[in-house]
């Protein structure tokens, strides 16, 4: 790590950003022959070529823009999270705290996990359609900056009561098969609400496949209960809940809404998504 560019988001978490940065730069000064902090929208007009690392200051949404410039390099990311859910901060071992962030870079344990490519765009943690979807994309961002990560929980319950089923012609590697489903989720990091719970129980974001989780209910009571067998892997599949493994999708779509790690995206034509296995480098514990 002797030259890094540390990328910020203020719409993640501006308090956090201007108090942190400060340790960031003590912290860069004593170890780098060069550095540059930069806004996440000025990221299209900086060569990043002279940098072997960089760090981000802000949340998932911030990690999934900077992903297309690191992809398939030798430039390795660092996660200082500061967004509302920094999943993939979790899923390796990174927490809230500044100070055990950056003694995490400064180890130098490098890893390489699979990112996800759908339609062209890059995604390290989750795709939703339906219930997920409407969760992540429907909750204000004034709401999420008013109560953090439990908004999303306000308004998982909110959108179960109104649950609404849509059929999918859906193919994981040659198989083929329709589902009548209210929620589908397709996950590189399968953990939920930091890591307490996960969508999938045996989900790596280094063994090349992705994690397929599709629930069926429209009833919020029925669903609930499926979701909750789900998280404590006590029943997988059933008549309600279809979960398994593969390294390409295909789903038949004309257009929807959906989310790719919690940013909303509107997608034409048949969804394509493929593993690209081990393809960033990220420090770890």
């Amino acid at each position: 790590m002797k030259h890094v560019l540390v990328i910020t988001n203020f719409n993640a978490g501006r308090k956090q950003v201007i108090r942190y940065k400060k340790d960031v730069l003590d912290f860069l000064i004593k170890r780098c022959k060069m550095f540059k902090f930069a806004a996440i929208d000025e990221l299209n007009n900086i060569d990043i070529r002279p940098f072997d690392t960089v760090i981000t200051m802000g949340g998932d949404g911030t990690i999934n823009k900077v992903l297309p410039y690191i992809i398939n390099t030798e430039k390795v990311l660092g996660i200082i999270p500061l967004g509302t859910a920094n999943l993939l901060a979790a899923k390796l071992g990174i927490t809230l705290n500044i100070k055990k962030s950056l003694k995490i870079i400064e180890k130098n344990n490098i890893k390489a996990i699979d990112i996800l490519n759908i339609n062209e765009n890059l995604c390290a943690l989750r795709f939703g359609i339906g219930y997920d979807a409407d969760i992540i994309t429907k909750t204000p961002q004034s709401v999420k900056n008013k109560f953090g990560y439990f908004s999303y929980f306000i308004a998982g319950v909110l959108f179960a009561l109104r649950l609404k089923r849509k059929t999918y012609e859906i193919t994981a590697e040659d198989n083929t098969f329709k589902e009548n489903a209210s929620c589908i989720i397709i996950a590189n990091a399968a953990n939920m609400y930091r890591n307490i719970i996960s969508v999938g129980q045996n989900s790596a974001i280094d063994d090349g496949l992705a994690d397929i989780f599709i629930l069926k209910p429209a009833n919020p009571i029925i669903f609930f209960i499926e979701f909750l067998k789900i998280i404590f892997n006590i029943k997988k599949n059933n008549k309600n809940t279809v979960y398994m493994k593969a390294s390409k999708i295909r789903i038949k779509n004309t257009w929807l809404f959906c989310h790719i790690d919690g940013e909303k995206k509107k997608i034409k034509g048949d969804i394509k998504i493929n593993i690209l296995p081990k393809t960033l480098k990220v420090y770890s514990t």
